[in-house]
């Protein structure tokens, strides 16, 4: 396979990744902040209250979303960084071992062990630690991920999928609220259901049937949880 065939797996790798990290991020906006305005519109009709509540709800958990996913990925980042180290030590003080160790990864993937010398020789000439990072731990130090651009790709993913419930609770009247809010949450989980098995690859519809039934189910449930206890404490 050509470098730039390499190149560009790399990066449709890494959009599908990202892309699925866009819509688990959307789905959990939608799924948060629809259970916590349906729970608050158990106890109270007020739409002031109801909105205030998902509005805090959408910046809490845009916030965390980004701040978790910024610490998770620097972290993930450090390691990588420090095997990145790690592997240019081994190199400058054991080249010979670490050259036979990275013949003897290609020799197991099926190739002779002349050819996995030579291939192993040539990778070495042009880059030895760009050979080892990618043959033993499948990195890139050119292209690690930015905890930045995950941090704001989950808050803005998130975001978004809090405005539906959000939006649907504000532009309907009283009687209609909880069903459109409702039937918004639903429409919005199928088709983030269906987006991330069509991403990943899996059943279309076991992945809606699952996303959505979570869905309803904690909706209901928070509902439920607003009417007692918001009456108990009224």
């Amino acid at each position: 396979m050509s470098n730039e065939s390499k190149g560009n797996n790399k990066a449709s790798t890494a959009k599908l990744n990202w892309l699925r990290a866009s819509v688990l991020g959307a789905n959990d906006g939608i799924v948060s902040t629809a259970s916590l305005i349906v729970g608050v519109a158990g106890a109270t009709t007020s739409k002031g209250t109801i909105f205030t509540a998902g509005l805090a709800g959408l910046v809490a958990g845009a916030l965390s979303m980004a701040v978790g996913e910024y610490v998770s990925v620097s972290s993930q980042r450090d390691t990588e960084r420090a095997y990145i180290e790690k592997e240019k030590l081994e190199l400058a003080n054991n080249p010979t071992q670490e050259f036979e160790e990275l013949a003897g990864i290609y020799k197991n993937k099926g190739l002779s062990t002349k050819t996995a010398h030579l291939v192993a020789r040539e990778l070495t000439d042009t880059d030895a630690i760009k050979a080892h990072l990618e043959a033993e731990l499948k990195l890139d130090e050119e292209d690690l991920t930015n905890p930045t651009h995950a941090a704001v790709a989950s808050m803005l993913a998130f975001t978004v999928g809090a405005l539906i419930p959000l939006l649907s609770v504000v532009f309907t009247t009283q009687n209609l609220r909880l069903p459109v809010t409702f039937v918004a949450v639903v429409v919005a989980l199928f088709i983030t259901g269906f987006a991330s098995a069509t991403v990943g690859g899996a059943s279309r519809r076991r992945a809606v049937l699952r996303v959505v039934a979570g869905g309803i189910i904690a909706m209901v449930v928070t509902f439920g949880i607003g009417r007692l206890f918001g009456t108990a404490v009224a």
